[in-house]
C-alpha cells in the first residue's frame, strides 16, 4: 500500500517546481516569470482585446466548450480541465486542456495542414508515367 502512495506522489504534476494548485493561485505576472522566454515576452507586451475576452470567459466558467480563433493565445493554468475549440482554418478542433500543455500556444494542438494523398497518374502526366501496368 505504501508503494502505491509513493508512486502517486512521483506522478503528481508540477510545472517548474510548482503544483497545479499553486499555479492557479498565482497572478498573471507571477506566472509570466516562470514561463519560457517567448511566452514571457508575449505576455509582457500584454494580451490583446480578443485574448482578454477569452480569458475572462474561461475564468467565469460560462460554457462547456470555448470556441476561439486565437491560435496565438498562451495556455495558462486557468485553462486546465476546460474544453477549447480552436479554429484550424477550416473547422474547429475541440481539445481538453491538460496540465502538460501550460506554456504552449493553442495553435500547436490544432494542425492547419493535412496529409497529402496522391492517386495514380492522370491527364497531363509525363509520357513515361502514363504506361504504368495495371495489376
Amino acid at each position: 500500500m505504501a508503494e502505491e502512495e509513493s508512486m502517486r506522489d512521483k506522478r503528481k504534476f508540477t510545472y517548474r517546481g510548482y503544483t497545479l494548485e499553486e499555479l492557479k493561485e498565482m497572478s498573471l505576472n507571477e506566472i509570466k516569470d516562470i514561463l519560457p522566454a517567448r511566452a514571457r515576452r508575449s505576455l509582457e507586451r500584454g494580451l490583446n482585446k480578443e485574448e482578454k475576452k477569452l480569458l475572462e470567459k474561461i475564468e467565469k466558467k460560462e460554457k462547456d466548450v470555448y470556441r476561439t480563433h486565437r491560435r496565438e493565445m498562451i495556455i495558462l493554468p486557468e485553462f486546465v480541465g476546460k474544453k477549447v475549440a480552436i479554429h484550424d482554418g477550416e473547422k474547429f478542433q475541440t481539445l481538453k486542456i491538460e496540465p502538460e500543455m501550460i506554456g504552449h500556444y493553442l495553435g500547436e494542438f490544432a494542425m492547419t495542414r493535412k496529409d497529402v494523398e496522391h492517386s495514380g497518374p492522370g491527364i497531363g502526366a509525363t509520357r513515361s508515367s502514363k504506361y504504368i501496368p495495371l495489376k
